[in-house]
């Protein structure tokens, strides 16, 4: 028979199968920026952490060990260099497994003076430890079964979160929102793969154990969820990197004034001179916890005067193609005397071939100037649509709306949103499993088939989670975090 992959936690199992190699190798880091601050924190994890730390560390007071108190605690006094006093501390002490690593962990709080940190940091070598790798205390996290891989990356994009969404979803994801969804979908693959490979037992008996009607709905729940997840990649991706913006249009459309009204200085130099913008001026805005990446862009005409304005043209597109919304802005005040400016039938022309080349962006147009005079809008079901006045500021708050739609919406509190390429990744491949499955049920292929690419789903959703990993992964996930974490 073939076993069904169980709903373990494959990190506390690596923890207890590798548990003497982690804890006799005790390690120490620096845990707070480099450079002059009030603070410095050192970290140090591992078996040896109290034995090293009582070498060097006397605390005030009655207790004469950091192991005399009942800990968890924050114990005040002074670190010594031989017979010197160092600095003046406080440390704060874990028994393992109730510490973030899972094992007994110390935490140097000293003044932020790099000779003192640096000198600690020698004097714990000295003593035993050894510097920590990067990540290296929320891997012996995780592989001592304090949390899923799902979570340990969490933690990273969290330190690394610019936006209130991208903490929002960090912090729903480190709380373990996601590993419950998947979990979930793991065990209805589990319970499904059971009765078919039960099955697969009493081959030569023809017993049915379970409906395929029922099984194919089951498969189906699954791959909705799926669905639901892989389609969330696009605004959480986003949101973690911040949305790309590309204002573009014709010259003297008004875009560098869009840019500062935008942000609410004066960013980009503003004239009435046409093609003033040769190159791309980039800032960041937050709207409603997301945050924007906005790029005023040179102006696009067919013919351009000289070199520089072709360069700029060029950087323009290329900017476009990378953007995940692209404000196509209009003036507003065109007459038919000005022949030389943009026409609503060319503003328009432009925006579509901009949408055809660049599919995956959402244009929205924009009419500028309407303190002038203004044409109408009967264009505007083309395309999402916002009538300003960027030198008047009015409007804006109208296209800042319309800007966060574009993107889906904030996400709601405690909803699941993918921002891992990893994750997507996996759970595409577990979904195209998926789909062999429903296939094979239709033709009435073997079970045997049919329990291969359970297997084979089920193993793409425990990547995710690490309940299926190998030793290549880990060093690649955990290499981008930074030393001391």
């Amino acid at each position: 028979m073939i076993l069904a992959v169980p709903s373990a936690n494959f990190g506390y199992l690596c923890g207890m199968l590798s548990s003497d190699f982690f804890s006799s190798d005790t390690i120490c880091a620096l845990s707070t920026p480099d450079g002059v601050g009030a603070l410095s924190v050192v970290r140090m994890s591992g078996r040896n952490a109290f034995s090293i730390s009582e070498q060097i560390f006397i605390p005030a007071g009655k207790h004469k060990n950091i192991t005399d108190k009942k800990l968890p605690a924050v114990i005040f006094g002074r670190v010594m260099d031989g017979e010197q006093i160092l600095d003046e501390a406080l440390v704060t002490a874990f028994k393992g497994p109730n510490s973030f690593s899972g094992e007994d962990t110390i935490e140097f709080s000293l003044h932020g003076s790099s000779f003192i940190r640096e000198r600690l940091m020698q004097l714990l070598i000295e003593k035993g430890a050894r510097p920590a790798t990067q990540g290296e205390f929320t891997k012996r996290a995780f592989m001592n079964g304090k949390m899923d891989l799902s979570q340990a990356e969490a933690i990273g994009d969290l330190i690394h979160s610019e936006s209130a969404a991208a903490h929002k979803i960090a912090m729903h994801q480190m709380r373990g929102g996601f590993g419950e969804e998947l979990r979930a979908l793991r065990e209805g693959l589990v319970s499904f793969a059971s009765l078919i490979e039960l099955e697969l037992d009493f081959g030569e008996e023809d017993v049915e154990f379970a409906n395929r009607d029922d099984l194919k709905q089951q498969v189906n729940k699954i791959r909705e969820v799926i669905h639901r997840l892989t389609d969330s990649f696009k605004i959480g991706n986003a949101i973690k990197h911040g949305v790309p913006v590309a204002i573009v249009g014709a010259p003297n459309a008004g875009k560098s004034t869009l840019l500062n009204a935008l942000l609410n200085e004066e960013k980009a130099i503003v004239s009435s001179i046409a093609g003033t913008t040769r190159d791309v001026i980039e800032d960041t805005l937050t709207i409603d916890g997301i945050l924007f990446r906005i790029i005023d862009t040179a102006g696009i005409r067919k013919n351009p005067d000289n070199e520089i304005e072709r360069i700029g043209i060029e950087r323009t597109f290329a900017k476009i193609k990378s953007a995940d919304i692209v404000l196509y802005l209009y003036d507003a005040s065109h007459t038919p005397q000005n022949k030389d400016m943009e026409t609503p039938d060319q503003a328009l022309q432009n925006a579509e071939q901009i949408q055809a080349e660049f599919p995956l962006a959402k244009v929205i147009l924009v009419a500028n100037k309407l303190d002038a005079r203004f044409d109408g809008i009967w264009w505007a079901n083309k395309f999402p649509f916002v009538g300003i006045s960027a030198k008047e500021k009015q409007g804006i708050d109208e296209l800042k709306k319309r800007m966060v739609e574009a993107m889906g919406g904030v996400p709601q509190p405690n909803q699941t949103v993918v921002t891992n390429l990893r994750h997507y990744d996996a759970l595409v491949k577990a979904d195209n499993y998926l789909q062999k499955v429903l296939e094979g049920l239709d033709l009435h292929i073997t079970n045997d088939f049919v329990a291969m690419d359970i297997r084979q789903s089920l193993y793409h959703l425990g990547e995710i989670t690490g309940q299926v990993t190998v030793d290549d992964l880990l060093e690649n996930i955990f290499s981008k975090f930074c030393i001391g974490k």
